[in-house]
């Protein structure tokens, strides 16, 4: 039976088990878009605790497509050395290291969050239409060449993240981001090619997803995160999404992550453990290929259930990674898997068969004597 702790294979790619660190922007670069080591630790720290797939955060496929200046990018190859540094340290420590490469288009130029959040006014964004996110200024409405040229630096991002050592690489089409500005109607006022109906407004999404494929080895998984709701009356639809997953999958795309959302200030969402779980559902059996479930997913028998129940191949866990570094230890523990995810012998004699921490009993008895 299929379950949280069964391999995962996708392309020549195989995950130890169905556990994967979803991409979450840290904010602590310099304006250079360089890793730290900051992410270093912050991301090897999760592959140590057990996940079989660490993703690393939006990484900018061009200075201006960042969220903020303090973004991680992967534009340049100055980028290459630093991205390498996280790989090597996550494949030595038994995950599979990934990258999110991302443009944010008209939510580019805010502050970090501990910071003032302003948009800054000298920073033009991108996107489809001159149709304003909520606080920000009005964008520039991308020219045809402006979209091809895009397309071409996903896809130079793209092979960037290979020459890192990257073995999975997932195109940002979520969240309000460039490419779901795309395909939402309320973001998309186009009239030409690259919007109106359904194919128009896809076609940003596919022609990425076309160019990357091409640009990296036949052996790199190539997943897609797209949010498969806005959540507005008159937005992106689920149904829409699951054709787009027709679409790209057709074009050599081998796992949608599903989330929602993003796009729109007006969004009315009602949260709930796993409120995103039966978008994903729908995506895998209207689309037919592998996905990764992902929102308000925080205990082991929930992230199970969502595997052996066929709704998700794959659950991507966010804020309690942050919380629980190695809660898919104590996932093994709890579900009868230990020998599926032994414990680091750096780490051994401080953990006991329950999955918790504990004091050796060889330091604790002397210790009581103190």
């Amino acid at each position: 039976m299929t379950d949280l702790f069964s391999p995962l294979t996708l392309r020549g790619v195989t995950l130890k088990n169905r556990i994967g660190v979803s991409p979450m922007c840290m904010y602590s670069c310099r304006d250079d878009g360089l890793p730290t080591d900051w992410h270093l630790a912050h991301l090897v720290s999760r592959s140590v605790g057990g996940a079989g797939l660490v993703i690393t955060e939006a990484s900018a496929v061009v200075p201006e497509g960042r969220i903020t200046p303090a973004d991680v990018g992967i534009w340049s190859e100055a980028h290459i050395a630093p991205h390498a540094r996280i790989v090597e340290a996550i494949h030595a420590t038994g995950g599979v290291a990934g990258i999110q490469i991302a443009h944010a288009g008209r939510k580019a130029s805010r502050q970090p969050p501990w910071g003032q959040g302003a948009a800054d006014p000298s920073w033009v964004c991108d996107a489809p239409s001159a149709e304003a996110f909520d606080g920000f200024a009005v964008p520039h409405a991308m020219t045809e060449a402006e979209i091809g040229a895009t397309i071409a630096a996903f896809a130079e991002a793209a092979k960037r993240s290979v020459r890192a050592g990257y073995r999975f690489i997932e195109i940002h089409g979520a969240h309000g981001y460039l490419a779901h500005q795309f395909l939402s109607p309320i973001s998309n006022r186009r009239n030409d090619a690259w919007g109106g109906d359904f194919e128009g407004r896809t076609r940003f999404a596919r022609e990425i997803s076309a160019a990357v494929r091409a640009a990296i080895p036949s052996d790199v998984a190539l997943a897609i995160r797209i949010s498969h709701t806005d959540w507005v009356e008159g937005g992106w639809t689920t149904e829409e999404s699951v054709e787009l997953s027709r679409r790209v999958k057709a074009l050599g795309v081998d796992l949608v992550d599903v989330s929602s959302g993003g796009l729109d200030a007006g969004q009315k969402i009602t949260l709930r453990p796993g409120y995103q779980v039966p978008g994903a559902e729908a995506v895998k059996r209207g689309a037919e290929l592998p996905v990764a479930a992902v929102g308000l997913i925080t205990e082991p028998k929930q992230a199970q259930d969502i595997v052996t129940e066929g709704k998700a191949d794959l659950v991507l866990l966010a804020r309690v990674l942050l919380r629980e570094p190695y809660w898919p230890m104590r996932a093994a523990a709890e579900l009868g898997h230990v020998d599926a995810l032994p414990i680091p012998p750096q780490y051994e004699r401080g953990w006991n068969t329950l999955g918790k921490w504990t004091m050796d009993p060889e330091i604790a008895a002397p210790m009581q004597t103190l």
